[in-house]
């Protein structure tokens, strides 16, 4: 017999109605959570047989229709972008966890074809510390039978803006089993556009995430269809290879094409889920331990890797001088480059130019330099993350108004200031206090004019101070109820820093304050910077080691804190998360 279904809509941060179904447990609390994710162009009624199959009557399950597709209102095949959809995963399972008052620890994720790729860029950008994850047939790379395809759709995108393609793919070539084909045919919710925005988006992420796999630790099953005719295998292959996860396994289901949870035969791939799923409820959740990987590991070894010099008869070695040649002679009209090369291109100076985002330079030519200059992914990230920073910030001091404490605003390493001073500018309540430090001289400077030309005085303050010293942070007063780290920990490799600066922050906060702290899990031009850009410090290369979003919040927890949820920007580079102070 079917399990009852409850249908209802879940509401999106930005205000979207997401419909989804619920199947309850059997007793007061379930066991745990199962949730849910479809296909591309399908919805979630196409996996509600799951359910009933994986005979697991304990669980609660969910599942959703994305945005575009089934019963989700909006546009037919669109979203605003994929990094919405990703943001719109972590909501609806945060939503499903919180229905029945359990940790993420208690959630597990069944997910399809581009669902999977949705989970995965989720689980890697988030970091959210669920049970485990069952992947089956990511769509990691689709089959697009038309020469050069991608590359032409991506090149028409630029030209005209955005439009819709139709799905080639019919229902023979996703199942074997007879009643799907027929339901398949039928279904009036199935939809068969797809915007090229998420298409275009699903292919850069897929290849991120597939790359950068080895940052992903959640225990992972990953099923293979081994006679699909709608994605790639080896990307499928390279990803479970590549994978962090010390808990994984991957099946490879001979004969089976890409619907691989409704083949005909679907009873193999069925029994392997649930299994899975037992297994890791019935074990310990996983937790890696990461609070040294700056001494060993993957991004160790990555950052080691940055720190050699290339060999001199290495291509890259002379493409990368000419460029530092280049950027540092012609480059200099761009006010910039001119200012990354005095200052360092990660210094508190550098980042308020790139916040302010106006080209400037010297001539026409300068200004086209310095337009390209800030344009780069890099730079649309950090000024990504400011909006980021400033949307948790009001948050923070929303919560904290709503329990009727006092708002004390602290910034360890402040730069200029101008991402709290203008998140705090815009409020019609303003914070009790604000403090800002920064090590440098010059930065509490600019930092005092910016707080003058907004008019904060009566309650700002930006001096001096180290961010790295405990007993320096430990003494503050008044004692924040908000404190933020901003832009700081990218920039040191060393994990011991960290747990000193982070337990200062522990020491003077206040119970029940928040932290606000950012992350970068991965850059896409991070072997470009460390090998043409300089440094604050003596000017020397600008190397970075990543941390991986849940090493991240690793320190923050050790530290004494709870984190709340994260924000991601759309491309995975800069995150920004809060974290609460617990109790002593």
């Amino acid at each position: 017999m079917s399990r009852q279904v409850i249908e209802s809509t879940f509401t999106a941060s930005d205000g979207e109605p997401l419909f989804f179904r619920h199947w309850p447990a059997q007793g007061e609390k379930p066991r745990g959570v199962i949730v849910m994710f479809h296909r591309g162009h399908e919805h979630s009624g196409r996996m509600a047989h799951v359910v009933d199959e994986l005979d697991l009557p304990d669980f609660a399950f969910y599942a959703w229709d994305a945005r575009g597709n089934g019963r989700t209102p909006g546009p037919r095949g669109y979203a605003p972008s994929f990094g919405r959809l990703v943001r719109d995963v972590d909501e609806f399972v945060r939503f499903a966890a919180e229905q029945h008052a359990l940790p993420l620890s208690e959630v597990g994720v069944i997910a399809q074809s581009v669902g999977a790729v949705l989970v995965s860029a989720w689980v890697h950008d988030y970091a959210p510390a669920i049970r485990c994850m069952s992947l089956a047939s990511p769509a990691f790379k689709v089959k697009l039978y038309v020469p050069f395809a991608r590359p032409g759709l991506k090149m028409l995108q630029s030209l005209v803006g955005n439009f819709f393609v139709n799905s080639y793919v019919k229902a023979n070539y996703l199942t074997h089993d007879p009643q799907r084909i027929a339901s398949f045919k039928a279904d009036p919710l199935i939809a068969r556009p797809i915007s090229v925005n998420i298409l275009v988006a699903l292919y850069e992420a897929a290849e991120r995430v597939v790359q950068d796999a080895g940052a992903i630790h959640v225990p992972t099953q990953l099923l293979i269809s081994g006679a699909d005719w709608v994605v790639h295998h080896k990307p499928q292959h390279d990803f479970f290879e590549r994978l962090g996860s010390t808990v994984k396994e991957k099946h490879v289901l001979d004969g089976f094409y890409h619907d691989t949870l409704g083949e005909k035969d679907r009873h193999l791939a069925i029994t392997k889920l649930r299994a899975f799923l037992l297994a890791r409820f019935e074990a310990k959740p996983v937790v890696p331990d990461l609070l040294n990987a700056h001494q060993y590991g993957y991004t160790y070894a990555e950052y080691q890797k940055l720190s050699q010099l290339l060999p001199w008869w290495c291509p890259k070695r002379w493409s990368f001088a000419l460029t530092r040649f280049g950027m540092s002679t012609g480059g200099r009209l761009s006010e910039g480059v001119r200012l990354g090369f005095e200052t360092g291109f990660d210094s508190g100076s550098t980042l308020d130019y790139v916040y302010r985002n106006a080209a400037r330079g010297c001539s026409f030519v300068g200004k086209l330099i310095d337009r390209n200059y800030l344009d780069a992914i890099g730079w649309r990230g950090i000024r990504q993350r400011k909006l980021h920073v400033e949307k948790i910030l009001q948050d923070a001091i929303g919560r904290l108004r709503g329990e009727a404490r006092p708002v004390h605003v602290l910034d360890i390493a402040a730069g200029h200031g101008r991402y709290i001073l203008e998140g705090i500018e815009k409020l019609p309540q303003k914070p009790d206090s604000v403090l800002l430090r920064d090590f440098s001289d010059l930065n509490v400077e600019k930092g005092n004019k910016l707080i003058t030309e907004k008019g904060l005085q009566s309650i700002t303050r930006f001096v001096q101070g180290d961010a790295f010293s405990r007993a320096s942070l430990s003494n503050l007063s008044p004692r924040p109820t908000i404190s933020v780290v901003s832009g700081l920990y990218e920039l040191f490799p060393d994990n011991s820093m960290l747990k000193e600066s982070l337990a200062g922050i522990a020491d003077v906060m206040e119970p029940g304050g928040y932290i606000i702290y950012t992350g970068q899990p991965w850059h896409p031009q991070l072997e470009f910077i460390a090998r043409v850009l300089s440094s604050h410090r003596d000017g020397k290369p600008w190397i970075m080691r990543r941390r991986v979003q849940a090493e991240m919040d690793q320190l923050v927890a050790t530290a004494g804190f709870t984190k709340l949820y994260t924000l991601a920007d759309e491309w995975g580079i800069f995150t920004v998360s809060i974290a609460q102070r617990n109790a002593a």
